[in-house]
């Protein structure tokens, strides 16, 4: 809490923003009036309408402050600030054209400046926020910024703290000292000294040289516990504590007083609870409704082309599989295999190649040149087209768009934390498919799997869903 750096730098970016968005609408003003000859509808005086926007534009960054883009966990989070920033100068502009109907009076001398004014925004706020970026790494290199932290704890989470903090360049944090009475005991530093209790490390320290403690574990005596964060408090250090079991803080966490008195901690398996499946539901449908009119006619041409070409069975693949409670539906696919609705397993024992079961397994699902797909069968799965049944799944609610891939049981019964997993809906994409698709495990997927479900976002899925068409216009598998 000392260490001003975030602070500092939350000031630069709200500084830089202001000027980044000053700086683009004086453009759209020039861009129309000065070098555009087509006549203006208003006539607006530069110098009135830069004061306006003067006056506006600080309206403009407490709205990108109600957005988080202020926000220390946003700093590292690229992609995420950048859908923000384009939030953010979009509503912006909102507000402004409303001001404009409010004020009964022009704030544009024509209909382009605020088109204009919104593309200037967001590009120049993209560039000054890279090289807000750019600069804050740099200073690391030069140790100015660094948070200095003190490690607390015995558990492979504070091992792993440790490695992941070591290199102050890139992460802007040190760690100066561990308190550990037996994991790092035996290990050697060259810039870090560990500690077997807390007095050893709390004398050894100036409080003006420690900017951050973090603990890894509760002692079992309370009066440890307390000194660590009393000297925190009482020093005005920045203080967080990471549970033992990470699962248990994953996931949606409301802080709440339970009968008006007592504060507890709920722990949902998801986020997507409430309001968040209400608007995954109805985007769903919003999308699934119209590419399913769009695609009739395509999905009647394959259903004809698997009949004439993908030898005997039936046209559509059904299996029954598992999405959200752990309720069983009937997944539909083009069929593309001459095999029946069976486990990879079953399949190529009855080719009398069971050992291909293991290797199907090892490579995350697939395996080049699979004697159970038709010819046929392979341009469906090669261009994704045999999952266009799913749509119908979509529509009746069986799964999302995105999800976990939905598994048959027995598949999913060798994960140990199938239900958490199930907890959602499954969906016809996920975050699995798109981190490697080929490339991965199962064990690597289910991981995939449970990240996407404790740390679900409706910007995740936006995400994921613009990652799938690139993997299936790249031709991956």
């Amino acid at each position: 809490m000392k260490n001003n750096v975030s602070f500092v730098y939350s000031f630069f970016l709200i500084i830089g923003d202001f000027v980044a968005l000053i700086l683009a609408f004086v453009g759209a003003y020039v861009l129309r009036v000065t070098i555009d000859s087509t006549p203006i509808a208003q006539a607006v005086p530069a110098d009135t309408y830069l004061k306006l926007f003067l006056v506006l534009a600080p309206f403009w960054i407490l709205i990108f402050g109600f957005l988080g883009l202020y926000n220390r966990n946003i700093y590292e989070k690229r992609f995420s600030e950048l859908g923000r920033l384009f939030l953010g100068s979009f509503i912006g502009l909102l507000f402004v054209i409303t001001c404009e109907f409010f004020v009964n009076r022009p704030l544009f001398p024509a209909k382009l400046v605020p088109v204009y004014g919104f593309v200037l925004a967001f590009v120049f706020l993209v560039m000054f926020r890279s090289l807000a970026r750019a600069i804050r790494i740099l200073l690391f290199g030069f140790n100015i910024g660094i948070n200095n932290v003190l490690v607390v704890g015995d558990t492979a989470i504070a091992e792993e703290l440790v490695h992941s903090l070591r290199h102050s360049k890139t992460s802007g944090y040190r760690v100066i000292g561990i308190i550990s009475a037996h994991r790092f005991a035996q290990k050697h530093y060259n810039d870090i000294t560990v500690f077997n209790n807390a007095d050893q490390a709390l004398k050894a320290f100036k409080s003006s040289n420690v900017h951050s403690i973090i603990q890894t574990e509760l002692y079992s005596d309370s009066d440890k516990n307390n000194q660590l964060l009393d000297y925190a408090q009482k020093h005005h250090i920045s203080y967080r504590f990471i549970p033992g079991n990470t699962e248990l803080f994953v996931g949606n966490i409301e802080v709440d007083l339970f009968r008006s008195s007592v504060p507890v901690i709920t722990v949902h398996q998801t986020p997507l609870i409430g309001w968040g499946r209400i608007i995954k539901r109805l985007f769903d449908l919003a999308v699934c409704i119209p590419l399913t009119i769009i695609f009739a006619p395509l999905m009647l041409l394959l259903a004809i082309v698997v009949k004439l070409f993908g030898g005997r069975g039936k046209v559509f693949f059904r299996q029954n599989r598992l999405t959200r409670f752990n309720r069983e539906f009937s997944v539909y696919k083009f069929r593309s295999m001459r095999t029946g609705n069976s486990t990879p397993e079953e399949d190529f024992a009855k080719l009398g190649k069971p050992e291909l079961a293991k290797e199907f397994r090892a490579n995350g699902d697939f395996i080049a040149n699979d004697p159970r797909i038709t010819g046929i069968g392979r341009f469906l799965r090669r261009t994704s087209l045999d999952e266009l049944p799913q749509l119908f799944n979509v529509l009746k609610g069986d799964i999302s768009l995105v999800g976990p891939r939905a598994l048959i049981a027995k598949e999913l019964d060798v994960y140990e934390k199938r239900h958490a997993i199930l907890s959602v809906k499954s969906g016809v994409t996920g975050l699995a498919q798109v981190s490697g698709r080929k490339n991965i495990s199962f064990d690597e997927r289910r991981k995939l799997d449970m990240y996407y479900v404790q740390n679900w976002t409706f910007w995740m899925d936006l995400v994921i869903l613009v990652k799938t068409f690139r993997v299936i216009l790249g031709g991956e598998r």
